[in-house]
């Protein structure tokens, strides 16, 4: 499939979902706007915010990605073989795929978007897919990428229509437009990739998880908070602060199991393009939190982030004194972007940790998972 035409909305449809907001990360069936609307020639329409309509002559075949949570959406509807590209494949973490049978995707064989000097215009020409699933508001709107709203249009009009929204955070001045639940947007993907039906066993599947886990959470008043930051040195000095109570999807898991938010009436902004400021060591104390989750760790394991995060703050003068560090409640943040695959596990991982009097071993069939991914 090449597709080199397409219908898009307007600026001025554009503008009329600009400010319509999702209120949550649940998982909530929308209400058919953007269903695929086969016509004569087998073409079919997907609407989502800030393009608006798109319409796609077939199945897309081969896919560009910037988000890997996008990614994981491709391989959750068992399309994971069309993923001709991410922005970072260091950013996309896979590791889940590994305990699903006939699950798996090959990152060495996607292209890198991002380059020292940003965003080569030419990469996605080179590429010529049939679709980028990529909010082209996030290319734009990111001064280190290079790239402009002409370079869009050149490349909608001559490789392939855009078809994404920027959902795992929610604190970019931007983004003035609509924003998706982790779920909302997943059901944008699959009517692209036409997958109504496995998307919806998967959902299904879902809710069952989290319906069984949150039954045996403990009492609201027993869950700990959590102090959510970046910092991907392994002696950590300055932390990028995030704020779980935000609505990103990256926060998914921590909604899900009811961890609050320990910079709550601290005043501290969440990280955006435009506020990129850090928060150190006596700042935490400050808040001293029940648990602190340090993102930028994610390829290590368990063992490797104790080895060096953690045990440098044990020794550090100030670190140590926190009560995260002393009851052993520091832990890996989880990924920048995911996936519904990938939220799974996390989900899994986090209940575990926090609540090992309550769950432990596998908290969903990964066979059964496995069957839905696979057909």
């Amino acid at each position: 499939m090449r597709r080199r035409t397409f219908i898009a909305g307007t600026a001025a449809g554009a503008a009329m979902l600009a400010g319509c907001t999702g209120d949550s990360d649940t998982p909530t069936p929308t209400d058919g706007g953007g269903t695929p609307t086969s016509t004569a020639d087998q073409s079919y329409s997907v609407e989502m915010a800030p393009v608006g309509e798109v319409t796609l002559e077939s199945v897309p075949e081969s896919v560009a990605h910037y988000f890997p949570g996008y990614a994981d959406m491709a391989v959750a509807l068992g399309h994971g073989d069309s993923i001709n590209s991410v922005g970072l494949p260091s950013r996309y973490h896979t590791d889940a795929y590994a305990e699903l049978d006939g699950v798996s995707v090959d990152t060495s064989s996607m292209t890198e978007l991002v380059g020292d000097s940003g965003i080569d215009k030419e990469v996605f020409l080179e590429l010529d897919s049939d679709l980028h699933m990529i909010d082209p508001k996030w290319l734009t709107n990111n001064a280190f990428f290079g790239l402009e709203e002409s370079d869009v249009e050149q490349l909608s009009e001559a490789v392939a229509p855009f078809l994404g929204n920027t959902i795992f955070r929610r604190t970019d001045t931007w983004h003035d437009y609509r924003y998706y639940s982790m779920y909302e947007a997943f059901e944008k993907v699959a009517e692209a990739y036409q997958e109504r039906e496995r998307f919806e066993a998967f959902r299904e599947f879902h809710d069952a998880v989290i319906a069984d886990v949150q039954t045996d959470l403990p009492p609201a008043t027993e869950r700990p908070n959590g102090l959510l930051c970046f910092a991907a040195d392994d002696e950590p000095e300055a932390f990028s602060p995030y704020r779980i109570s935000g609505k990103g999807t990256n926060k998914k898991q921590f909604h899900d199991l009811g961890i609050t938010d320990a910079l709550a009436g601290s005043g501290v902004e969440g990280l955006s393009e435009s506020n990129r400021g850090k928060i150190d060591y006596e700042t935490m104390l400050e808040v001293d939190p029940d648990s602190i989750l340090v993102r930028g760790h994610e390829s290590k394991s368990r063992e490797e982030f104790q080895d060096t995060v953690v045990a440098f703050m044990e020794n550090h003068d100030t670190a140590s004194q926190l009560r995260a560090v002393e009851a052993g409640n520091v832990f890996r943040g989880g990924p920048i972007y995911e996936g519904p695959v990938q939220n799974l596990f996390l989900t899994e991982r986090y209940a575990t940790l926090y609540f090992p009097e309550q769950f432990s071993g596998d908290l969903f069939d990964r066979e059964e998972l496995a069957g839905i991914i696979t057909g």
